[in-house]
């Protein structure tokens, strides 16, 4: 596996501060992520939060870190172990896995512009680079995540229809890209 880029360690406080964004965002939803909540949630005062994240998008921003930490993570750890069904299945299986088990922060990081310039330079390309080494294509590689990430987005907003096996969709998909 691949060692992630280098990230700037944070506080005891930030760290507390991020953890009680993450429970939030995701037993109670988006909309209730505010300072005023965050700061309730840590016992501080909405004030105090400043001190630490300028902004509500910084801390989103350190979600999204967090998040994109453990999905390649992960990621990486499927496609350098991938098991009997190969790099393309395991890869695909572990992203959905993470994307359900986190789906508020899935959004989160997916569903809006991605703010690169609070992230960790080469966070993003490290994240993502196990889509190429499963495929050995760039293109491929892309088209694999828009694949994941369809059929992620489809499954959270309960798009397929009744009685649709995900399970045999996932898998036709890492067939079609395995090939």
């Amino acid at each position: 596996m691949t060692a992630p880029p280098e990230v700037t360690p944070r506080s005891g406080r930030a760290a507390e501060i991020v953890a009680a964004a993450l429970r939030i965002l995701e037993e109670e939803g988006p909309d209730n992520l505010t300072m005023r909540r965050l700061a309730a949630a840590v016992g501080i005062r909405a004030p105090s939060l400043y001190k630490h994240f300028s902004t509500k998008r910084a801390v989103e921003a350190a979600l999204i870190e967090e998040g994109m930490l453990e999905l390649g993570k992960a990621l990486h750890l499927a496609v350098a172990v991938p098991g009997r069904h190969g790099a393309v299945r395991s890869l695909l299986d572990a992203y959905r896995r993470a994307a359900l088990a986190k789906p508020a922060l899935y959004r989160l990081a997916t569903a809006k512009p991605l703010p690169r310039e609070a992230l960790p330079s080469g966070l993003e390309e490290w994240a993502g680079a196990p889509f190429f080494l499963a495929t050995g294509d760039p293109w491929r590689a892309q088209a694999l995540f828009s694949f994941a990430h369809g059929m992620v987005v489809l499954e959270l907003d309960d798009r397929f229809p009744e009685g649709s096996d995900l399970g045999r969709t996932w898998r036709a998909g890492a067939a079609a890209f395995s090939g």
